[in-house]
């Protein structure tokens, strides 16, 4: 299905090319918007998902964004939507086939701390993986054994450090949860992975982070804050409130993202 989706986008973009790629989360695909490129709908191109949750669009755009080639993922599916972790394989590895070297996730997520509330980012430097699956299960090579040391590039971690310096946004790092939804966590549960050593929890962005590693891409990843964790805040936690909330972090990751990007075409 890979070289299917690959000979169908180099039909479509004959010079298509990528650097950089890009998940993107809810309420955070106006940056989609922003590329100087062409846009391909996941329903044309083989293996790509078909989403199924609002506020997640479900296209490919290919171009240049802040003067270096990208790949945007407008959308991606979850684990709960079908009980496929490695439901992005496909894609990623049409990237990889691409030519992508760096992998960007986005994702919302509930904070468990104060110094890191709603309409703030949290840049990932490590994640549990809470729900306990795999997207390399059934995998039947040795490259299923993969080392996720530094599944968070630190390079990529201090160059997103200092892209937010430069625009004057707050950046503090933390441990992603993944948990596997769609239902919200219960007030222990986030008890006890705050225990465990976690500082947000979201349903997305682990799967895609594995299998980036897996295809030997380097990956990076911040969460906009949409709400405190459950028994943490008094918002009344829920995918509307996520949808609604999203766009205030989703601005200052924008203005992190052009940033970042300039300074590794400058490099």
């Amino acid at each position: 299905m890979t070289g299917d989706s690959i000979s169908i986008i180099r039909t479509r973009c004959p010079d298509a090319r990528a650097w950089v790629a890009f998940i993107l989360g809810s309420g955070l695909g106006g940056l989609a918007d922003l590329v100087d490129g062409a846009s391909i709908d996941y329903a044309d191109l083989p293996g790509f998902p078909q989403v199924g949750v609002s506020g997640h669009s479900a296209r490919l755009v290919l171009g240049k964004l802040a003067g270096v080639d990208v790949a945007v993922l407008s959308g991606r599916e979850h684990y709960y939507e079908n009980g496929r972790a490695d439901a992005m394989r496909v894609p990623l590895e049409t990237l990889a086939a691409l030519g992508v070297e760096v992998l960007f996730a986005t994702n919302a997520c509930g904070s468990f701390r104060a110094d890191i509330p709603p309409g703030d980012l949290m840049l990932i430097r490590d994640h549990i993986n809470y729900s306990g699956r795999s997207p390399l299960i059934g995998e039947p090579t040795d490259r299923r054994f993969v080392n996720l040391t530094k599944a968070y590039d630190p390079g990529l971690r201090q160059s997103l450090t200092d892209a937010a310096t430069s625009e004057g946004i707050d950046l503090l790092d933390g441990v992603y949860a993944w948990y596997s939804g769609p239902n919200f966590e219960a007030p222990a549960e986030i008890k006890m992975l705050h225990m465990m050593g976690a500082d947000a929890v979201g349903m997305s962005t682990v799967p895609e982070v594995i299998l980036g590693r897996f295809l030997d891409i380097r990956c990076c990843a911040v969460s906009v804050v949409t709400n405190m964790a459950a028994g943490l805040g008094n918002e009344t936690i829920s995918h509307e409130h996520t949808k609604a909330s999203a766009p205030v972090g989703a601005a200052k990751l924008q203005r992190i993202i052009l940033r970042f990007l300039a300074d590794l075409e400058a490099k």
